[in-house]
């Protein structure tokens, strides 16, 4: 089998498309499709075919790769893909679905003979332009030479979980790693926050565990996006931050275990896409600290200019 495979993509959002250049970069024959159709149409220009349907996307195609908002997006959508499948083409689902989507999603693909491989990425838009989120996949050691090419093109490590993929450990290791990225996320919110209402300049928070163990890359990252107003373009936005937080509480209350952490993070993260932050970084959770417009001002603020 050639390595040069014909993909699939539906779902071609902040990581979708950028997967889906990862995939062209690769010489793989990528089909894109959208549901809105103008967020599909700049990838022409990097080499992929705009499809018109779900299931022109998926006719004749090696792999297909899904990376949409939700299991019931991607459920919708290879409902409408069928009439175009056949039967044993590899499925990559690489939507963060939850663990009750995962078991429907793998139960579709053997009602179509499609080989299932629940594959979660790690990662945000930087890694995802580069090529170099890591790949979190469980599937059937029988079609991996099909789906490894896919996995080497948008990612930098693939990480193997077990051989089923209804079992949906991709997604149980997911939504641990974005347990913590949540709560990490939140926090520098909620410190920022704090700083504003006690008049600390934040540098001073920033310069006091600098180099020690309270100190983190992350947190610096997130941080200079709220101080710099820089919330847009997001690398991973506050809608679908929340939408995984709901997620990682419905999946520890599954298994007796009461996440309390998670179940502020999702409120505050939902608080945050109410008050118009939706489409924002999830670094943008900052404002829901504050009455509606009252984030403004943290050495300048999330919007910008010198408010001190």
């Amino acid at each position: 089998m050639t390595d040069k495979l014909t993909v699939s993509v539906l779902g071609t959002g902040i990581m979708g498309a950028a997967m889906a250049r990862s995939l062209v970069r690769a010489s793989h024959s990528v089909r894109a499709w959208n549901r809105t159709r103008k967020k599909a149409e700049p990838l022409a220009a990097d080499g992929a075919e705009i499809a018109g349907s779900p299931a022109e996307a998926v006719r004749g195609a090696d792999v297909v790769l899904t990376m949409l908002y939700d299991g019931a997006a991607v459920l919708d959508v290879m409902r409408q893909a069928a009439p175009g499948l056949s039967r044993g083409t590899v499925w990559v689902q690489s939507t963060t679905a939850g663990l009750e989507a995962v078991a429907e999603l793998a139960a579709l693909a053997g009602e179509n003979g499609l080989v299932f491989y629940d594959a979660p990425v790690l990662g945000t838009r930087q890694p995802a332009e580069a090529g170099q989120l890591t790949v979190l996949a469980a599937g059937p050691a029988e079609g991996r030479a099909t789906a490894t090419p896919v996995f080497d093109a948008v990612g930098a490590r693939t990480v193997w979980t077990g051989e089923d993929g209804a079992a949906g450990t991709a997604t149980r290791l997911k939504l641990v790693a974005n347990s913590w990225v949540l709560a990490t996320t939140n926090a520098v919110g909620e410190v920022l926050a704090l700083s504003k209402a006690l008049d600390v300049d934040p540098q001073a928070f920033l310069e006091i565990i600098e180099g020690g163990p309270l100190d983190m890359g992350y947190l610096r990252a997130k941080a200079a996006l709220i101080l710099d107003g820089r919330l847009s373009p997001a690398s991973f936005a506050v809608a679908t931050a929340a939408k995984d937080a709901r997620l990682i509480v419905e999946a520890g209350r599954l298994h007796g275990v009461r996440l309390d952490v998670a179940a502020a993070g999702a409120d505050r993260l939902s608080r945050a896409a109410a008050q118009g932050h939706a489409d924002e970084d999830m670094a943008a959770a900052y404002f829901a600290s504050f009455d509606e417009g009252g984030g403004e001002g943290v050495r300048g603020g999330a919007s910008g200019g010198e408010r001190r």
